[in-house]
Protein backbone atom coordinates (compact mmCIF):
# COMPACT_ATOMS: atom_id res chain seq x y z
CA UNK A 1 0.00 0.00 0.00
CA UNK A 2 1.42 3.26 -0.98
CA UNK A 3 1.53 5.67 1.97
CA UNK A 4 -0.78 8.88 1.88
CA UNK A 5 1.93 10.91 3.43
CA UNK A 6 5.12 9.54 2.60
CA UNK A 7 7.20 12.20 4.57
CA UNK A 8 5.61 11.15 7.28
CA UNK A 9 6.70 8.93 10.27
CA UNK A 10 6.79 8.15 13.96
CA UNK A 11 9.51 10.56 13.88
CA UNK A 12 8.11 13.76 13.27
CA UNK A 13 7.86 15.26 16.74
CA UNK A 14 11.56 15.42 16.77
CA UNK A 15 10.85 18.17 13.78
CA UNK A 16 8.87 20.50 16.06
CA UNK A 17 9.64 23.02 17.88
CA UNK A 18 6.46 24.05 20.02
CA UNK A 19 6.25 27.33 20.93
CA UNK A 20 4.88 29.79 23.25
CA UNK A 21 6.09 33.35 21.04
CA UNK A 22 3.18 35.17 21.89
CA UNK A 23 2.17 38.50 23.76
CA UNK A 24 -0.60 36.93 25.42
CA UNK A 25 1.58 33.21 26.07
CA UNK A 26 0.96 32.50 29.52
CA UNK A 27 2.72 30.51 32.09
CA UNK A 28 0.10 27.74 32.16
CA UNK A 29 0.35 27.52 28.23
CA UNK A 30 3.97 27.21 28.73
CA UNK A 31 3.49 24.31 31.23
CA UNK A 32 1.12 22.39 28.70
CA UNK A 33 3.61 23.02 26.11
CA UNK A 34 6.50 21.58 28.19
CA UNK A 35 4.40 18.62 29.24
CA UNK A 36 3.81 17.66 25.82
CA UNK A 37 7.51 18.15 24.96
CA UNK A 38 8.23 15.59 27.51
CA UNK A 39 5.48 13.16 26.45
CA UNK A 40 6.25 13.74 22.44
CA UNK A 41 9.84 14.33 22.60
CA UNK A 42 10.22 17.52 20.76
CA UNK A 43 12.77 18.78 19.10
CA UNK A 44 13.14 22.44 20.72
CA UNK A 45 10.77 24.68 23.42
CA UNK A 46 10.07 28.17 22.76
CA UNK A 47 8.61 31.01 24.82
CA UNK A 48 9.77 34.81 24.65
CA UNK A 49 12.72 35.78 26.75
CA UNK A 50 10.33 36.55 29.96
CA UNK A 51 9.83 33.22 30.20
CA UNK A 52 12.75 31.60 28.79
CA UNK A 53 14.05 31.01 32.36
CA UNK A 54 11.03 28.68 33.39
CA UNK A 55 11.33 26.56 30.36
CA UNK A 56 15.12 26.05 31.13
CA UNK A 57 13.91 25.19 34.74
CA UNK A 58 11.22 22.81 34.33
CA UNK A 59 13.10 21.41 31.17
CA UNK A 60 16.60 20.90 32.54
CA UNK A 61 15.66 20.38 36.38
CA UNK A 62 18.68 20.46 38.67
CA UNK A 63 20.47 18.02 37.11
CA UNK A 64 20.34 19.11 33.41
CA UNK A 65 17.85 16.09 32.05
CA UNK A 66 16.41 16.30 29.05
CA UNK A 67 19.02 17.34 26.98
CA UNK A 68 17.17 16.04 23.32
CA UNK A 69 14.85 18.48 24.09
CA UNK A 70 16.30 21.84 23.34
CA UNK A 71 15.66 25.30 24.80
CA UNK A 72 14.79 27.99 21.74
CA UNK A 73 15.57 31.81 22.23
CA UNK A 74 14.07 34.30 20.34
CA UNK A 75 15.99 38.11 19.70
CA UNK A 76 14.27 40.63 17.07
CA UNK A 77 10.36 39.38 17.95
CA UNK A 78 8.12 40.86 16.38
CA UNK A 79 9.33 43.42 13.88
CA UNK A 80 13.23 42.62 13.75
CA UNK A 81 13.76 46.14 14.06
CA UNK A 82 15.63 46.41 16.99
CA UNK A 83 19.23 47.81 16.87
CA UNK A 84 22.07 45.16 15.64
CA UNK A 85 23.38 46.21 19.39
CA UNK A 86 19.87 44.96 21.75
CA UNK A 87 19.86 41.95 19.25
CA UNK A 88 23.13 40.99 20.05
CA UNK A 89 22.97 41.60 24.00
CA UNK A 90 19.49 39.54 24.22
CA UNK A 91 21.16 36.84 22.10
CA UNK A 92 23.89 36.91 24.66
CA UNK A 93 21.68 36.51 27.39
CA UNK A 94 19.45 34.09 26.00
CA UNK A 95 22.85 31.91 25.69
CA UNK A 96 23.69 32.69 29.17
CA UNK A 97 20.08 31.32 30.73
CA UNK A 98 20.66 28.00 29.14
CA UNK A 99 19.34 28.28 25.55
CA UNK A 100 20.49 25.95 22.76
CA UNK A 101 19.38 27.55 19.15
CA UNK A 102 18.33 31.23 18.33
CA UNK A 103 15.83 32.31 16.54
CA UNK A 104 16.18 35.87 15.33
CA UNK A 105 14.07 38.33 13.11
CA UNK A 106 16.20 39.84 10.33
CA UNK A 107 16.52 43.43 9.80
CA UNK A 108 13.35 43.70 7.21
CA UNK A 109 13.25 47.36 6.76
CA UNK A 110 16.94 47.18 5.78
CA UNK A 111 16.20 44.30 3.30
CA UNK A 112 13.32 46.38 1.53
CA UNK A 113 15.29 49.40 1.60
CA UNK A 114 17.91 47.22 -0.48
CA UNK A 115 20.48 48.00 2.26
CA UNK A 116 22.00 45.01 1.57
CA UNK A 117 25.41 45.44 4.44
CA UNK A 118 23.20 46.46 6.75
CA UNK A 119 20.99 43.20 7.18
CA UNK A 120 23.60 40.96 6.73
CA UNK A 121 26.06 42.36 9.21
CA UNK A 122 22.79 42.71 11.71
CA UNK A 123 22.84 38.69 11.27
CA UNK A 124 26.34 37.98 11.74
CA UNK A 125 26.74 40.19 14.87
CA UNK A 126 24.21 37.66 16.21
CA UNK A 127 25.70 34.90 14.48
CA UNK A 128 29.26 36.01 15.95
CA UNK A 129 27.61 36.51 19.54
CA UNK A 130 26.34 33.16 19.96
CA UNK A 131 29.27 31.06 19.07
CA UNK A 132 28.75 27.88 17.51
CA UNK A 133 25.04 27.16 18.27
CA UNK A 134 22.39 27.24 15.66
CA UNK A 135 21.37 30.63 14.66
CA UNK A 136 17.39 30.63 12.80
CA UNK A 137 16.86 33.46 10.56
CA UNK A 138 13.27 34.63 10.68
CA UNK A 139 12.24 36.27 7.16
CA UNK A 140 8.44 37.35 7.84
CA UNK A 141 8.23 36.40 3.75
CA UNK A 142 4.42 37.45 4.10
CA UNK A 143 6.35 40.62 3.79
CA UNK A 144 8.51 40.08 0.74
CA UNK A 145 8.19 39.78 -3.10
CA UNK A 146 9.77 36.18 -4.45
CA UNK A 147 13.26 38.48 -5.51
CA UNK A 148 13.15 39.65 -1.85
CA UNK A 149 12.72 36.14 0.07
CA UNK A 150 15.38 34.88 -2.43
CA UNK A 151 18.36 37.51 -1.96
CA UNK A 152 16.84 37.56 2.04
CA UNK A 153 17.74 33.60 1.86
CA UNK A 154 20.90 33.66 0.22
CA UNK A 155 22.40 36.79 2.32
CA UNK A 156 21.34 35.26 5.58
CA UNK A 157 22.85 32.11 5.09
CA UNK A 158 26.29 34.00 3.43
CA UNK A 159 25.86 35.95 6.73
CA UNK A 160 25.97 32.53 8.86
CA UNK A 161 22.40 31.52 9.20
CA UNK A 162 21.94 27.26 10.07
CA UNK A 163 18.32 27.75 8.93
CA UNK A 164 16.19 30.65 7.19
CA UNK A 165 12.46 30.48 8.83
CA UNK A 166 9.65 31.52 6.76
CA UNK A 167 8.11 33.72 9.49
CA UNK A 168 7.49 34.45 13.60
CA UNK A 169 3.88 33.48 13.31
CA UNK A 170 2.60 36.77 13.94
CA UNK A 171 1.41 37.54 10.52
CA UNK A 172 -2.26 37.19 9.19
CA UNK A 173 -0.43 34.97 6.62
CA UNK A 174 0.41 31.34 7.10
CA UNK A 175 3.20 30.03 5.79
CA UNK A 176 2.75 28.02 2.45
CA UNK A 177 4.53 24.88 0.39
CA UNK A 178 5.55 28.04 -2.04
CA UNK A 179 7.27 30.16 0.56
CA UNK A 180 8.95 26.67 1.54
CA UNK A 181 10.10 26.17 -2.19
CA UNK A 182 10.72 29.39 -2.90
CA UNK A 183 13.84 29.40 -0.53
CA UNK A 184 15.41 26.51 -1.17
CA UNK A 185 15.22 27.45 -4.49
CA UNK A 186 17.75 29.88 -3.53
CA UNK A 187 19.91 28.07 -1.33
CA UNK A 188 19.47 24.59 -2.01
CA UNK A 189 21.08 22.30 0.36
CA UNK A 190 23.54 25.40 1.98
CA UNK A 191 21.31 25.81 5.17
CA UNK A 192 17.87 24.41 6.77
CA UNK A 193 14.60 25.38 6.08
CA UNK A 194 11.94 26.24 9.15
CA UNK A 195 8.31 26.58 8.68
CA UNK A 196 6.08 28.27 11.10
CA UNK A 197 3.08 30.14 11.30
CA UNK A 198 -0.01 28.35 9.97
CA UNK A 199 1.13 25.17 9.82
CA UNK A 200 -1.83 22.45 11.33
CA UNK A 201 -2.10 19.52 9.34
CA UNK A 202 -0.13 16.33 7.77
CA UNK A 203 -1.00 17.56 4.23
CA UNK A 204 0.71 20.64 5.07
CA UNK A 205 3.79 18.79 6.59
CA UNK A 206 4.36 16.50 4.38
CA UNK A 207 4.65 18.71 1.16
CA UNK A 208 6.68 20.87 3.26
CA UNK A 209 9.01 18.39 4.00
CA UNK A 210 9.39 17.06 0.16
CA UNK A 211 9.90 20.75 -0.53
CA UNK A 212 12.95 21.18 1.79
CA UNK A 213 11.61 21.89 5.06
CA UNK A 214 13.00 20.03 8.04
CA UNK A 215 11.44 22.05 11.00
CA UNK A 216 8.58 23.40 11.97
CA UNK A 217 7.56 26.20 14.43
CA UNK A 218 4.07 25.52 15.76
CA UNK A 219 2.10 26.64 18.67
CA UNK A 220 0.90 24.28 21.66
CA UNK A 221 -2.90 24.15 20.20
CA UNK A 222 -2.07 22.99 16.71
CA UNK A 223 0.64 20.92 17.70
CA UNK A 224 -2.01 18.68 19.90
CA UNK A 225 -3.92 18.68 16.87
CA UNK A 226 -1.34 17.94 15.03
CA UNK A 227 -0.22 14.88 17.07
CA UNK A 228 -3.42 13.42 17.11
CA UNK A 229 -3.76 13.20 13.35
CA UNK A 230 -0.21 11.36 13.71
CA UNK A 231 -1.27 8.75 15.95
CA UNK A 232 -4.47 7.82 14.00
CA UNK A 233 -2.59 8.49 10.65
CA UNK A 234 -0.21 5.64 12.00
CA UNK A 235 -2.75 3.42 13.27
CA UNK A 236 -3.99 2.96 9.83
CA UNK A 237 -0.29 2.14 8.27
Amino acid sequence: MIAKYPYITSQLPRMIDISNVKTNSTLAEIDLSLEAALKYRFKCVFAMPLFTPVVVKKLRGSTGENKDILVGGTTGFPSGEDTTATKVAAAKELVAMGCDEIDMVVAVGALKSGKWDMYKDDIKAVRDAIGDLPLKTILEVSLLTPDEIKRASVLAVEAGSNYVKTGTGWMNKPATVEDVRLIHSAIGDSAFIKAAGGVSTLEQVNEMIEAGCSRFGISYAKTMSLMKQLEEYLSQQ
